[in-house]
């Protein structure tokens, strides 16, 4: 009988061993074909020796593929797949902000080779790309550091005025180096614009490396000596700026400064840099927009620890009204827009959208409605007036993005008028707003010292505008000089009646009054 009960323990026992040998087994075998980490490695068109990557770490589980996807300033998360080894689509999804962003890859297996291929928009034609494995890890988001508790950076004291000078993407983008930023430099000096004001030569991104085994970032073939380049730069009476990312990438997918905010601010002090834009990209992929500003406020106060004064340039889109806390993380200027493009819509979106922000700009603290796209070619020297003309009643920063090098007579006097300047520049540090409006023509004002004021009459439509205010409407019936801005003429003021003007399409006529 005691033999007999031992039978279904017996079998019990075999079971179990038996099903412990399958798993054994099954651990043992090989992962599916597509599981891996696999990466592209194509050297940048800048002949920089950089390589601009692309990892997609997969995990195939029969017609299932899950995993990741990093490609420059993105990081998505597969949701969605199809296919296997022989034939795959997948779509790695992403939250910016309150939007989502989507990538599709499809690919085969080939061999010991990846080839996959993806369109940027659906109308593009598929941009082919073999991609083979890398080690486990490599490409992989670092680890999330943990963000300082909010307080007040202190006012560094610089851009008492907005800052005016010149940057290198919207001519240059990825093209720009060290060669180009000395005649760029030189063309400020002889062009009459460092006599205007013009005063910084800021490169944007692109000009990154790796970092050296200490963690200190490297610059590119593009630029083989940033400490040399600055010295060449100040020897002009100029100043130098620079661009990182508060993220592990740059908007480029070049090295950002994450994890390194501190080093990278004594480099930069070292090298001679004198203004840092600091662009977000990267960080959305660690942090979300609700943490912008402590992220924004640990480089701020690595800047402040250096002995070289620094301009703080927050490059961060008008997410999160950051003009409401810009300054408290010690930026200069803030960018309150998307980017810019040289083109009518684009320029006139951007700037006539600024009227409510104007209580949050001061003294050393503006808002940034992004470069100047002045002398690009795509707009008429009328719009790129208006565009001179509204930048400077909005107070903002004066960076030239066309090649100086190469300037018409006309784009050197609206870039290099004196009196518009003056109004961009003046002292009392208050930002223009809108004062009338009648369909496509507006009236802007702007406070300026001395109990001056700047009027700025804007014809938006596609014909000429005859408008006629009273001075007593806009609270103008005090002034009784007025001089146009851009004739460097006296012109007749109707303080007590009515003043009337025919403005030109798409064209600006730019008053200063005084009493």
């Amino acid at each position: 009988m005691k033999t007999q009960s031992r039978v279904p323990v017996v079998i019990a026992a075999c079971i179990a061993l038996f099903a412990s040998a399958v798993v054994l087994v099954n651990s043992n075998q090989s992962p599916e074909p597509l599981t891996g980490n696999w990466v592209v490695r194509t050297p940048t068109t800048n002949n920089d020796g950089t390589f601009r990557t692309t990892y997609l770490n997969l995990k195939q589980e029969g017609q299932k593929i899950t995993g990741t996807i990093r490609v420059t300033q993105f990081f998505y998360h597969i949701t969605e797949s199809t296919g296997g080894p022989d034939g795959f689509t997948i779509t790695g999804s992403m939250r910016d902000g309150t939007t989502e962003r989507k990538v599709q890859y499809e690919g085969k297996l080939a061999g010991d080779e990846l080839h996959i291929s993806t369109r940027r928009r659906p109308q593009d034609p598929p941009t082919q790309m073999v991609a083979v494995r890398a080690p486990a890890g490599e490409g992989a988001m670092p680890p999330r550091n943990p963000l300082p508790a909010l307080h007040k950076v202190a006012d560094n004291g610089l851009a008492r005025t907005p800052p005016m000078g010149w940057n290198s993407w919207n001519k240059f983008a990825s093209r720009v180096d060290d060669a180009t930023v000395r005649t760029i430099a030189d063309a400020m000096v002889s062009s009459g614009m460092k006599d205007a004001g013009y005063q910084y030569i800021n490169i944007d991104d692109t000009w990154e490396a790796g970092r050296d085994a200490q963690g200190n970032i490297q610059t590119n073939k593009k630029f083989p000596d940033m400490k040399a380049l600055a010295d060449y730069v100040h020897s002009k009476g100029l100043k130098l700026g620079i661009y990182s990312s508060p993220g592990p990438n740059t908007c480029a997918g070049y090295e950002g400064s994450y994890g390194h905010e501190e080093q990278d601010a004594r480099t930069y002090a070292a090298w001679g840099i004198d203004y840092l834009k600091y662009d977000w990209c990267g960080a959305r992929n660690l942090y979300s927009d609700e943490e912008m500003q402590a992220v924004y406020q640990i480089m701020g106060d690595a800047l402040l620890k250096q002995k070289r004064p620094i301009v703080y340039s927050l490059c961060q889109y008008g997410r999160q009204d950051v003009w409401k806390w810009g300054a408290d993380v010690g930026g200069n200027l803030w960018r309150t827009t998307g980017d810019i493009r040289d083109a009518w819509e684009s320029m006139t979106r951007i700037g006539f959208n600024q009227n409510d922000l104007a209580p949050y700009a001061k003294t050393g603290h503006w808002n940034d409605p992004d470069m100047l796209e002045i002398g690009n070619g795509a707009m008429t020297n009328d719009e790129y007036k208006m565009h001179m003309s509204l930048w400077a009643m909005l107070a903002a920063p004066l960076l030239a993005g066309n090649d100086l090098r190469n300037m018409t007579p006309e784009i050197l006097a609206i870039l290099t008028n004196k009196e518009v300047i003056a109004v961009d520049q003046d002292k009392l540090g208050k930002q223009g707003q809108r004062a009338w409006q009648s369909g496509e023509q507006e009236i802007w004002t702007r406070p300026l010292s001395g109990d001056a004021v700047a009027v700025a009459f804007f014809n938006r439509a596609n014909s000429e505008a005859k408008v006629t205010v009273r001075p007593a409407d806009l609270k103008l019936n005090s002034m009784r000089k007025a001089r146009d801005l851009w004739t460097h003429q006296a012109v007749g003021w109707a303080a007590d009646g009515e003043y009337s003007l025919t403005i030109p399409t798409h064209s600006v006529v730019m008053l200063k009054l005084s009493k």
